[in-house]
């Protein structure tokens, strides 16, 4: 399926969710979830980007090879590295999280979710305990403001990808601690890790490698966006780093590597292929590898998201543009 086709299927899918957008119209799929609990202002905010409840499947406690014995993967394709003390690190390749966006994993007895929206180019890594137990997430198939909205199976609650926050059902509030993870190209992984572990094929039927969304962050048009853009003139699908509510565009890293400001240290290197580019991952264009790091050292949470999806779930976020 080509990315037109899945617009289209996808505003179809819109169009009928504006038309019935209020939970009598979710019930039927979702009779576990207590729409009474909320803080979305609006349900119109809530699309349908097409796929039903787990019509892109989430992935769970999946398999693992040595770094040495992958052959498939492209040197230039991201992959989301984790690191946890008394684990080998881990490589979630981006093939795998385009068509599965969720991973349920644990590493060194840490329950982790590896989270990617492809549409905001949102990866983010979360510790599934919560004051509720340990959960485990699925993908709803809506979109809030073009980001991924992720459901729990024990409450079936769900959660906005960008914020790591529930915003509809009994767990409406929580939020999910953020690990400290980045994406970087798969050689990058491998030089750094050479014991280090991939994530081994999935089972199910995808042309892993394919992007389905070619050209996507190329456009000039979100996907299913009706918010505000971008304010001082920056792009909407210009990619950005944020850590915590602030934003620096990638357009900084035009004249230099390395950028220290506001206590945290963001480099960049050449080696990463863009996912949402050509239609094979490992041809994208050239995107860099980000690093963010603190005063010590220590890699903080982060994330690598279009600018238009920063300015909806952060308004009031503030952009370092360097001035």
């Amino acid at each position: 399926m080509t990315f037109r086709t899945t617009i289209l299927a996808a505003v179809c899918a819109a169009l009928a969710t504006l038309a019935t957008a209020e939970p009598r119209a979710w019930q039927g799929e979702w009779p576990d979830t207590n729409f009474n609990k909320t803080t979305v202002d609006a349900w119109s905010e809530i699309l349908s980007g097409g796929p039903p409840k787990d019509g892109i499947p989430a992935l769970d406690n999946p398999g693992f090879i040595p770094a040495a014995r992958e052959t498939r993967i492209g040197a230039r394709e991201p992959v989301i590295t984790v690191e946890i003390r008394g684990a080998e690190p881990r490589a979630y390749p981006i093939r795998y999280l385009t068509w599965h966006e969720i991973v349920n994993d644990t590493v060194a007895g840490v329950p982790i979710a590896v989270t990617f929206c492809p549409l905001c180019n949102s990866g983010i890594t979360f510790d599934r305990r919560t004051r509720h137990g340990v959960l485990s997430f699925g993908v709803s198939g809506k979109l809030r403001n073009s980001d991924m909205v992720m459901y729990d199976r024990q409450t079936e609650s769900w959660w906005q990808q960008a914020l790591g926050e529930a915003i509809v059902g009994d767990l409406t509030g929580t939020v999910l601690d953020t690990l400290p993870t980045w994406m970087e190209s798969w050689a990058q992984f491998k030089e750094r890790n050479p014991q280090g572990l991939v994530m081994k094929e999935p089972s199910w039927s995808r042309d892993y490698g394919r992007n389905p969304y070619r050209n996507y962050d190329s456009s000039k048009q979100p996907f299913l966006y009706n918010g505000e853009m971008p304010p001082h003139g920056i792009p909407p699908l210009m990619r950005v780093v944020r850590v915590g509510d602030r934003a620096w565009p990638m357009s900084r890293f035009d004249t230099q590597q390395k950028i220290s400001e506001a206590g945290v240290t963001l480099t960049w290197s050449k080696g990463q292929a863009s996912a949402l580019d050509a239609s094979r991952i490992d041809q994208g264009r050239e995107v860099g590898t980000i690093r963010v790091r603190d005063a010590s050292g220590r890699d903080l949470p982060h994330d690598m998201l279009f600018a238009f999806a920063f300015h909806a779930f952060w308004p009031d976020g503030r952009w370092m543009l360097g001035q």
